[in-house]
């Protein structure tokens, strides 16, 4: 359907973007859930909304800001919960040592200066990247396939595990098959799934509801909800710091984010968790060509720095770029633009739609900025108050209540399926990313 900006009101449009900013700070700070959730919440919902007479226009506006505003505040459980989901994963271990070291609300703040950058970034290169994809894109279609598995297979590949003296030579690999068994087991499910997506129902739409939100809520939600039941961890005392990261180094961080979450936008059931994975290949080659110079004087912990806000800037960018690849090839690759696709055609974007929608996400990283910074500066002193047991229980309760109500019996069977197979990679030691099989598997055989 087409957006009627003749009759925007401004007022609307400003309540509906701090609408989705609020439900993007709710599912960036509480673990489990993600922003695909309220995406196809919202879907789901629209019927009613629009009866109340809430124009399907400001529901693409709330979608937009919720996802946004999702990647800037989803570091602060990762860094003090210890339970990221599939994109911040990799960002975990270096904000750990900031952490530890006292300095958890610079980390925080980092990461907020990497997604801010990294939409300055991805709004500059918009013209120039829409113009490349427009002309390659149809040269390399019949290739996505072959592309997709030589991303599938790196993704393996790239898993080291730890290596136990002796054990063997070989004890190492037995951490690409922890990989290639958690990509496959979900991949098939993602198969058997979209296969029987008829099946779910939901209690408010006659539509058939996306099979996605019991499996990406068990996969990435659920599981790691129920292993973070398991683990507890004591918060050392913290201090707010201003940012010390050399600025040559946070524009070369922010500048391979957006590179490498621009890269993987455009391919389809590839995430933003394997645009991390691209990133910290790079930072590791970038680190090895760096260690034999003279680094006296470098605070250790900038090597941390970076990285977070490399990977800050990935999550981000990934997310804008997502939303040019459906303006300029009409092809939605992740959840919040699918839901947006519920409610545009591709052929009704314009000029005018793209600035909008480019003000939204404007609008909307202004507020995420700040707080993020906001919330990470003073998180550590409610921590203590808050009983983290109790919150799990409460959230994996409301996500269960969600796919019932949105999928049904069916949904709920997908569901549990899912967050059995979501378990596997933290008692195996490898990436949670791995578990993007459940898209990426059925995309591949798909091209191929």
């Amino acid at each position: 359907m087409p957006m009627i900006i003749e009759n925007i009101s401004i007022l609307l449009l400003l309540l509906s973007v701090l609408a989705g900013c609020l439900m993007g700070i709710v599912s960036g700070l509480i673990p489990g859930l993600h922003s695909n959730n309220f995406a196809l919440l919202l879907v789901s919902v629209s019927p009613l909304l629009i009866e109340s007479g809430i124009p399907a226009t400001y529901i693409i506006f709330m979608i937009l800001a919720n996802c946004i505003t999702h990647t800037f505040h989803d570091i602060i459980p990762a860094i003090y919960l210890g339970v990221p989901n599939s994109d911040m994963a990799l960002a975990v271990l270096p904000g750990h040592q900031l952490l530890l070291d006292g300095r958890g609300p610079e980390a925080i703040r980092l990461s907020a200066l990497g997604s801010a950058g990294s939409v300055i970034i991805s709004i500059i290169l918009l013209l120039p990247f829409g113009l490349l994809l427009y002309t390659i894109y149809p040269l390399i279609q019949e290739y996505i396939g072959w592309m997709l598995l030589f991303i599938a297979l790196l993704m393996i590949l790239t898993e080291k595990g730890e290596y136990v003296p002796g054990q063997g030579s070989l004890t190492r690999y037995r951490y690409k098959f922890y990989a290639l068994m958690v990509f496959m087991m979900s991949g098939l499910l993602g198969i058997f799934a979209f296969g029987k997506e008829n099946m779910a129902n939901s209690l408010f739409s006659s539509d058939s509801p996306s099979i996605l939100l019991p499996l990406l809520s068990g996969l990435f939600g659920a599981s790691q909800l129920i292993v973070s039941l398991t683990t507890s961890s004591v918060i050392p005392p913290q201090r707010t710091s201003l940012i010390t990261l050399p600025a040559k180094r946070v524009i070369k961080a922010i500048a391979s984010g957006s590179i490498a979450g621009s890269f993987v936008a455009w391919l389809p059931g590839v995430s933003s968790s394997v645009a991390t994975l691209l990133a910290e290949q790079v930072s590791r080659i970038r680190g090895k060509q760096n260690s034999g110079k003279s680094a006296i004087s470098e605070d250790p912990l900038d090597e941390a720095r970076e990285f977070i806000v490399s990977v800050s800037g990935v999550n981000t960018a990934n997310a804008i770029f997502g939303l040019f690849v459906f303006f300029f090839i009409g092809r939605a690759r992740n959840g919040a633009i699918v839901a947006i696709s519920s409610f545009l055609e591709p052929s009704s974007i314009d000029i005018p739609i793209i600035l909008i929608l480019l003000g939204v996400v404007i609008l909307a990283s202004i507020f995420s900025y700040y707080s993020t910074i906001k919330i990470g500066n003073t998180i550590h002193l409610f921590m203590e108050k808050i009983d983290y047991r109790k919150l799990s229980i409460t959230v994996l309760a409301g996500l269960v209540l969600m796919v019932t109500l949105f999928t049904g019996v069916f949904g709920i069977i997908i569901f549990l399926m899912a967050t059995s197979i979501g378990l596997l990679p933290s008692f195996m030691h490898v990436r949670k990313s791995n578990a993007m099989g459940v898209i990426l598997l059925p995309v591949i055989l798909y091209f191929l």
